[in-house]
């Protein structure tokens, strides 16, 4: 769901790489820490002073589990199940799935969710989301940057403005 902000938000969403080159994943301790320092500067400005809603996904083959990925549990321990996504549409049990999301809420503080955000770099997970608690400001990293959905389109844009050595060069900002 989340690779959908981009299209249902498209008059606040901006699109920013976190590596130089739009490298997608880091290899070295140097590089995760402009990662990190780029999500979380980003991530500061929407937030900063407020509390977040942070969300984490896993999935299952049934509606128990057992889910993937399982460092889910060990990166967001604080995240209770909100809810579960059945997959059912395949007339064929065996290939149905859950959608297993996990939230919590803290107050915003650079640095909080590092874990996760490693995680995700390393592409083990995948599908977070970080926002206000009315969700008009959204953070999703992916391997490779993040999406975001600012409060309005003047919002987007001096974040754009502030960080344009982040944002990719093609012209349709993907």
């Amino acid at each position: 769901m989340a690779h959908e902000l981009c299209a249902a938000y498209s008059d606040r969403w901006v699109r920013f790489h976190s590596l130089p080159g739009s490298k997608r994943y880091p290899e070295t301790e140097d590089e995760y820490a402009v990662v990190l320092h780029r999500y979380n500067t980003v991530l500061d400005e929407l937030f900063e002073g407020t509390d977040v809603h942070v969300v984490t996904v896993a999935w299952s083959w049934g509606p128990d589990g057992p889910e993937d990925p399982p460092r889910r549990r060990e990166v967001h321990p604080e995240g209770s199940l909100w809810t579960t996504l059945a997959h059912e549409d395949d007339p064929d049990p065996e290939l149905h799935s859950y959608t297993h999301l996990y939230a919590d809420r803290r107050p915003w503080r650079p640095g909080t969710v590092d874990a996760i955000l490693r995680e995700v770099a390393d592409d083990v997970l995948g599908g977070v989301i970080i926002g206000d608690s009315g969700l008009t400001r959204i953070h999703h990293p992916y391997d490779g940057g993040a999406d975001v959905i600012a409060t309005s389109p003047e919002a987007r844009d001096r974040l754009r403005e502030s960080h344009r050595d982040w944002l990719p060069r093609t012209p349709s900002g993907l």
